[in-house]
């Protein structure tokens, strides 16, 4: 009994220290925050898309410059397919043995 009552008293102690004052800077502080982020972000925000999307642009430029070079260096490309194993059904994935599990009351 005696530790709650210690803990209510500590619990009072702390709510008696946190003034109407410190709430209000708080909010004000959030708010601050959360505007100044806004007009960060309006300002800073297209330039780092312009950014990406323009490496993006270039990555995908690059990747088709290869492939296309690639192309048409070689004269003769020969695809081979293995059909061995595809007349051989695959087999499923065992994972264990069931078990009926039933409840005891």
């Amino acid at each position: 009994m005696t530790f709650g009552f210690i803990i209510f008293v500590k619990i009072f102690l702390i709510m008696e220290t946190a003034s109407f004052n410190g709430f209000l800077k708080t909010l004000v502080y959030i708010v601050a925050f959360y505007y100044i982020f806004k007009f960060l972000a309006r300002i800073f925000l297209p330039i780092v898309v312009k950014k990406v999307v323009d490496k993006a642009g270039q990555n995908f430029q690059q990747q088709y410059q290869n492939t296309h070079t690639s192309h048409t260096t070689s004269n003769r490309e020969e695809i081979v397919i293995d059909t061995s194993n595809a007349t051989k059904p695959r087999e499923t994935k065992k994972v264990g043995e069931y078990v009926d599990f039933e409840e005891l009351d």
